[in-house]
């Protein structure tokens, strides 16, 4: 069959990323002559049916009412001028897969050759220097290249056979001289000592040359980010400069030096960067303070040993947190990188058999509003790098499924020496569930999930190298593409008790590939790479070894159970593939063709190469910079202005919202409180994942770090972060005392110099000394030691991340003012001469203010951090538009400057602040008032000024607002019908789920009908091939006819690609049997059907709704397309009942107002006015976004997606068909807590009753 081509535009007003893409064209390359800009997906298609295709234009590639469609020539006027890119051969395309999925799907046979590009039209007068930097600017050469406009007569790619494993002939005879050309060659990241050892490892012992995967293996397995070889260099001498900061420092050092004779007794331990970092924890689990601690043989993340209330009845769980850097990945291409971040961190515990429930976003760059033209050379652009990573991050959490409670960038011109992209990490399991047992010679190595490809060859080797111009040309196969609908199909494999406790032991594919994943499960190995399934052919077996493809995890499991184990993996729609065995060799072997191609032995592997040694030379921090001091202040409203306005004091609100907050039905706060949801939160909270109850305990999750001070003195950065973290904990309504830790260091690339290992070294002592003092243990962290460019390199970097769990989440506390006339308080810790904590104080201090929260009696309490006591109230009054009138005579108050410790504290008028603080340092800064104002003496400052103030610096980088729509939605009320009953009564009606690729949301939709009373029954479709998909057929057809209701869940259908929701669901449901079989549920047996998000997304493609029928669109159809400000955007809303139709809606009334989650890219409803209009006289139009005073508007602030006539859901013309975007589902009791509204609709226990009498 010959290559059919596709070519789909957005109609005008569907365009929104074309306009956007034309205003940066414009703003930021200052190419004015532009007039407009189209952008077309490109589809190159071979082996499929002319009636496949003909099905395939409207329902996969395009979308009627949204897109024009041209076959094999897209129209071209003569002054436009044309370029095309496409993904690096290699590279994941999720477009393409997807695309490829629902045509198979489309025709049940083998799956189609096809690839996608975009094409990018340029009308205008632009001169060819434009056209070029316009291109140089869109095409980052690191993951993509400029594409041929011209039709390729086949896709059929004949992969080169690989040539066999070359032996390195002479290896072992190398001379120095010639080792280090090898070496330069080459590109190891191993040092040159190593590169020796290893010839005379070779020489010696194994009397052989070694093969090139040999080296390659062991110089990944050696590589810093693998082997922490830079934290485990030796530290042979210390020498402090003279001053009171290094004699401090060097006090520090002796206590360490004391408590290494306490911990190690008699044994001969090195003294490295790493045994800093963790002696804190050793000494205090070897005084019994570490009593919770869950420790085995795996180091999969952070794990406590937690007992969390399940419906009143206690059991122990597993709580694992962990936090993970793609610094390097994400400078060079900043949506793969962010994305994979989050996806090897997700990795980490989940390998663990623990469930991720919710995640952290922490990153540094350097100023994204300065001009493209500043940007280094060799260098993307800091807006460039900070938009798309937010998309890469974003997009691999939302589709996952996995709440991003906390996103905060921080910003420091160092920065640009490198990006630091963080995720943080949190997740739970019974503990009954995590089995870890000593693999034993003849258990088995499974493979699951995806295959093996190019991408990330050298990912572990490339992390361990320092940044230089040439990295954006050089680097592109280290960087991987994430593909996370594969990752949610591992989350619910190991969710599977019966699955978990199959599991001896587990390891993710991250750094290193099959070598480190595999090798290191056990000891004695022998890997079969010739099993390794692969994306394509031609990988030889070097690639096979090392390769870093995403969404993979190494399994061990009995013999036994291998065969078990497949099968449920199978059921899952996952790969599961024995590749190893294990033995008892002590050797490391791996086979391709056949044939030995490594054969190391364990003993030599795990030396980690040659131990460094090095010298340390701690500085003297100069005097304190400009940006830390105290200043006078001449006018404060002016500078109060001013300083909300700063990058690392302003708002954030367009970044944050681009992450699903709330998905899980456990987000205990949302990122923004109040009515307006504008005053963000401390840090994170969340309920604990119970597969079945409800449970009242929690965890909270917090971070500290502020570049400024630790570029001054790292000593004191470390002791402020750790600081930081735990009074956000505190705040939040936290016990200090049960603080776990986990750090984050990421400095500049050592070398041998010794003042720069100064840097780490007193940032640990730091750390070291805030863990001792406080009694709080880091128990785990992660360090990244590459943070240099050319001469530039990253603010010295320690992040603390601090945990805590909490027994009932009732008691967690929110920032923003509650309440009028309430007190505000300043509540101090002492601090000495340095400017370090008065530990002691400080623990009664915190000790204190936990009892305060826990008894009810704080309303609200902030920190004061970066921005001061300005920015700590200012943002306390926006969440709910209270005021703060001050006390008079606040002379001594240092509005501006960060006070890390220090909380602010709002307490109800009827309580006495002498009589619950006696004996702290406090000070009545004021009271909380009814005015939206901030009053300080005579000067007065409108919220609403401040606010703007406040929204205005980061508005053109991450944008919260749209045009306002000029005309009036209509404000409807229909209560004409009284909603239907079935015919037939069932006690427990039966409610169908099917769970797709990419469908998300399954967990929370199973609890909310269950605890309405009914039944599910869940199914995962199975696609992997054509046999899977017929099967899959018959078991829905037969599952769907034998259930009440179906239940389409939200997520990301097949990662929503081909650009447009829903279209993998719709294909499916339009199967001829499916689609006869849920007819026949609506028409002959009176059920229901419910889709939500992406599932009203499904409803609306297969015609379902409004018209009832399953049904071809056309262009007049209504649909659900992008978001006007073309983002994701994930916040509550406030939505209004309008019809009395539905059954669904049966437990409310019209004008009945409720407080939902929203977490959708394409939610914006559109029709025309005609069939908008039908739709309001039959009364289909459901729910509708309103204002806080109740009215339907087009304000983005209650209407994120732009929805037409502010249509939030819609019905069946008999009201049995209800598709809504807001989750209904993700409320449980507790969760939302800083956001007033009534969260509970009622619309599950209406659908049961539905089928009740």
């Amino acid at each position: 069959m010959s290559v059919k081509r596709v070519y789909v535009e957005k109609k005008p007003g569907f365009d929104i990323q074309a306009i956007k893409l034309m205003k940066e064209f414009k703003e930021d390359l200052g190419a004015n002559g532009i007039s407009k800009v189209r952008i077309l997906n490109r589809y190159d298609v071979e082996n499929i049916s002319e009636e496949d295709y003909k099905k395939a234009k409207t329902s996969i590639f395009s979308e009627p009412p949204v897109d024009f469609i041209y076959e094999e020539e897209m129209p071209i006027k003569g002054n436009e001028k044309v370029f095309a890119v496409e993904l690096l051969p290699g590279q994941y395309d999720q477009r393409a897969d997807s695309c490829i999925q629902c045509i198979q799907l489309l025709s049940g046979a083998e799956r189609p050759l096809l690839n996608s590009a975009m094409v990018i039209v340029i009308e205008g007068n632009i001169t060819d220097a434009d056209f070029k930097r316009i291109k140089s600017f869109f095409i980052n050469p690191v993951e993509s290249r400029e594409a041929n406009l011209g039709k390729p007569s086949t896709l059929y790619v004949e992969q080169p056979y690989p040539e066999d494993v070359q032996i390195i002939k002479g290896f072992i005879s190398m001379n120095t001289e010639e080792l280090e050309k090898m070496w330069e060659k080459n590109g190891f990241a191993m040092s040159m000592q190593d590169l020796v050892f290893c010839r005379d490892y070779f020489k010696n012992t194994e009397k052989r040359d070694p093969t090139i995967t040999e080296i390659r293996v062991i110089d990944t397995y050696w590589s810093d980010h693998c082997r922490h070889t830079t934290f485990l260099t030796e530290i042979e001498d210390v020498s402090f400069d003279n001053g009171l900061v290094c004699a401090k420092i060097q006090e520090v050092y002796q206590s360490y030096l004391d408590t290494r004779k306490k911990v190690y007794t008699n044994k001969n331990k090195k003294i490295t960067l790493m045994d800093i970092a963790t002696l804190a924890m050793k000494e205090m689990k070897r005084t019994g303070k570490l009593n919770d601690l869950d420790e085995s043989d795996e180091i999969n993340a952070c794990s406590i040993v937690v007992d969390v209330d399940v419906d009143g009845k206690t059991e122990p769980y597993l709580v694992m947190f962990k936090n993970e850097t793609h610094n390097h990945p994400t400078e060079i291409e900043p949506f793969g990188g962010a994305a994979t971040c989050l996806g090897g961190a997700i990795r980490d515990p989940l390998s663990g058999r623990s469930y991720v429930y919710q995640a952290m976003r922490v990153t540094g760059c350097a100023d994204p509003r300065k001009p493209i033209s500043e940007t280094l050379p060799g260098k993307l652009p800091q807006r460039v790098i900070t938009t798309t990573a937010a998309r890469g991050y974003s997009s691999y959490g939302n589709q996952i499924g996995l709440a991003t409670g906390q996103v905060q960038e921080i910003y420091h011109d160092d920065y640009v020496a490198k990006r630091m992209e963080l995720g943080a990490v949190i997740a739970a399991a019974p503990k009954e569930n995590v089995v870890r047992e000593k693999p034993v010679a003849g258990d088995i190595i499974i493979l699951l999930g995806g295959r093996t490809g190019r991408d990330g060859c050298g990912g572990a080797t490339g992390s361990s190298k320092e940044h230089t111009e040439e990295s954006l040309i050089s680097c592109g196969a280290e960087v991987q593409k994430g593909n996370p609908p594969t990752e949610r199909k591992i989350q619910r494999l190991f969710r599977k008790p019966e699955v978990s406790r199959l599991i001896k032991r587990c390891n993710d594919f991250g750094a290193g590939g099959v070598s480190v994943a595999i090798g290191e499960l056990a000891d004695s190995l022998e890997i079969d790479l010739d099993a390794v399934p692969k994306k394509y052919q031609g990988l030889d077996g070097t690639e096979l070894a090392i390769s870093e493809s995403q969404e993979r995890m190494a399994v061990v499991v009995g013999k036994q159970d291998a065969q078990r184990f497949i099968d449920l993996s199978q059921e899952e729609n996952l790969e599961a593939t024995i590749v190893a065995e294990v033995t008892d060799s002590n050797r490391l072997i791996m086979k391709w063709r056949g044939t030995e191609i490594v054969n190391i032995s364990r003993e030599f592997l795990n030396t980690n190469g040659i131990q460094q040694k090095i010298s340390i030379e701690v500085s003297e921090p100069e005097k304190v910079s400009d940006s830390l001091s105290t200043k006078a202040v001449k006018d404060l409203k002016a500078e109060w202005i001013e300083n909300l306005k700063k990058l690392n004091v302003c708002s954030q609100r367009g970044l944050v919202e681009m992450f699903d907050s709330s998905i899980g039905a456990a987000t205990v706060l949302m990122p923004f409180g109040g009515k307006n949801q504008l005053t963000p939160a401390e840090g994170m909270a969340a309920k604990i994942p119970v597969m079945n109850g409800n449970t009242t305990t929690g965890t909270l999750m917090t971070f500290g770090f502020n570049p400024e001070i630790s570029k001054w003195s790292p000593f004191h950065g470390a002791v402020n972060a750790v600081l930081e973290s735990v009074a956000k904990i505190v705040a939040m309504g936290g016990d200090y005392s049960k603080i776990r830790l986990s750090l984050q260091e990421y400095f500049e690339k050592l070398g041998k110099e010794p003042k720069r290992w100064g840097k780490p070294f007193s940032a640990l002592m730091g750390a070291f000394y805030a863990q001792m003092m406080f009694g709080i243990p880091a128990i785990g962290g992660k360090d990244s030691m590459s943070g240099t460019f050319n001469d530039i390199h990253v603010p010295p970097t320690l992040v603390s991340f601090a945990v805590n769990t909490v027994d009932d989440v009732k008691n967690v506390l929110s920032p923003e003012f509650k309440k009028p006339n309430s007190f505000v308080l300043l509540v101090r810790i002492k601090k000495d001469s340095l400017g370090l904590p008065d530990f002691e104080y400080t623990r009664k201090v915190y000790s204190t203010i936990h009892e305060l929260i826990n008894s009810g009696k704080v309303l609200s309490a902030s920190t004061v951090k970066t921005g001061g006591v300005c920015a700590a109230i200012s943002k306390m009054t926006f969440g709910n538009d209270l005021g703060f009138k001050a006390e008079a005579g606040l002379n001594d108050i240092d509005w501006f400057s960060p006070d890390y410790g220090t909380l602010i504290l709002e307490l109800p008028e009827k309580e006495l602040p002498e009589a619950l603080l006696k004996d702290l340092d406090y000070q009545i800064l004021g009271v909380t008032v009814d005015e939206a104002t901030i009053s300080i003496g005579d000067i007065s400052m409108t919220l609403e000024e401040l606010k703007t103030a406040w929204e205005s610096t980061l508005e053109k980088v991450f944008p919260t607002t749209v045009p306002i729509e000029k005309s009036e939605p209509a404000q409807i009320c229909f209560t004409k019908f009284v909603p239907i009953r079935s015919s037939e009564v069932f006690a427990k009606p039966k409610v169908f789920v099917p769970v797709f690729p990419g469908t998300n949301c399954e967990f929370d939709t199973i609890n909310a009908f269950e605890k309405a009373g009914a039944v599910t029954d869940v199914f995962v479709m199975r696609n992997l091939n054509p046999q899977d998909i017929e099967l899959s057929v018959q078991i829905m057809k037969n599952k769907i006819e034998s259930s009440q209701m179906i239940m389409i869940p939200g997520g990301f259908s097949a990662g929503d690609e081909p650009e447009g929701s829903g279209k993998f669901t719709a294909t499916v449901f339009k199967n001829p049997y499916l689609s006869e079989a849920v007819m026949r549920l609506l028409k002959q047996r009176d059920g229901l059907v419910l889709g939500i998000c992406n599932g009203f997304q499904a409803l609306i493609k297969l015609g379902l709704l409004p018209y009832g029928e399953i049904c071809d669109l056309d262009e007049n159809s209504p649909t659900l397309t992008f978001n006007t400000i073309g983002r994701h955007d994930s916040c509550l809303v406030r939505t209004k009942v309008v019809s009395s139709l539905s059954p669904w809606l049966a437990k409310t009334m019209p004008g009945d107002i409720h407080t939902i989650a929203l977490s959708h890219g394409e939610g914006r409803f559109v029709a025309n006015e005609n069939i908008i209009k039908e739709l309001m006289e039959n009364g289909q139009i459901a729910t509708q976004y309103v204002e806080q005073k109740g009215n339907a508007t087009y304000d983005i602030r209650f209407n994120p997606n732009g929805s037409m006539h502010a249509v939030e859901g819609i019905t069946s013309k008999d009201g049995r068909i209800f598709g809504k975007m807001g989750h209904t589902e993700r409320y449980t009791p507790n969760t939302y807590k800083n956001v007033p509204g009534n969260k509970e609709q009622m619309i599950f226990e209406a659908g049961v009753e539905y089928f009740k009498l």
